[in-house]
């Protein structure tokens, strides 16, 4: 990956988005490596980066046509390698439920309200885990998330365990103090000082 690859100019864009196959070809190829490199930044795993990367260039090569600006690219990829792993992050966290046999009350489906209500915490998390730094988003998801062992973190991110357990230690004390943080905010009345 070259990371001197230009961004497509504003006119090879504006031929792509009329359907010049050749000039979409380049913008998708001139794309890749910034939008690769971000994903990466976002993801908790090169696998999901990667997953994330190609959905974002689809989505590029089938709906260039409905981009507004044609110096808004960068942007709106960004947008979207984002949206994509907030997606793969939600993907991961449990619906609730739990096993519904040993839970009776469970059985009754949730209120429209609590579904909402439900919904928006799922998201509120996905956007804090998302704004943990990389390295200690990638531990957190694979520890906490996806359950993997302390020693399988470690080993996969080549890390001692001792070190590995600090970024964790970390980004459980981040992502605490964020959703706290936006506690407080949600629950102060308007126009309250902090």
């Amino acid at each position: 990956m070259n990371p001197r690859v230009p961004w497509p100019d504003e006119r090879l864009i504006k031929a792509a988005q009329d359907g010049d196959v050749t000039s979409l070809t380049t913008v998708v190829l001139r794309s890749q490596p910034h939008v690769r490199r971000f994903a990466l930044s976002l993801c908790a795993s090169p696998q999901d980066a990667e997953d994330a990367a190609q959905e974002a260039l689809i989505i590029l090569y089938r709906k260039i046509g409905t981009l507004r600006a044609t110096g808004a690219l960068a942007s709106w990829m960004f947008r979207i390698v984002r949206n994509e792993c907030l997606r793969q992050v939600r993907r991961l966290v449990p619906r609730g439920g739990g096993d519904v046999a040993a839970e009776p009350e469970a059985a009754a489906a949730p209120s429209a309200e609590e579904a909402v209500l439900h919904r928006l915490e799922v998201e509120r998390i996905a956007a804090a885990v998302c704004a943990l730094p990389p390295d200690q988003r990638q531990v957190l998801i694979m520890r906490d998330v996806q359950g993997l062992p302390g020693k399988s973190v470690a080993d996969s991110l080549g890390l001692s365990n001792a070190a590995m357990k600090s970024r964790l230690h970390r980004a459980r004390a981040v992502l605490r103090h964020s959703l706290t943080t936006t506690d407080r905010t949600v629950a102060r009345p308007v126009g309250e000082e902090p």
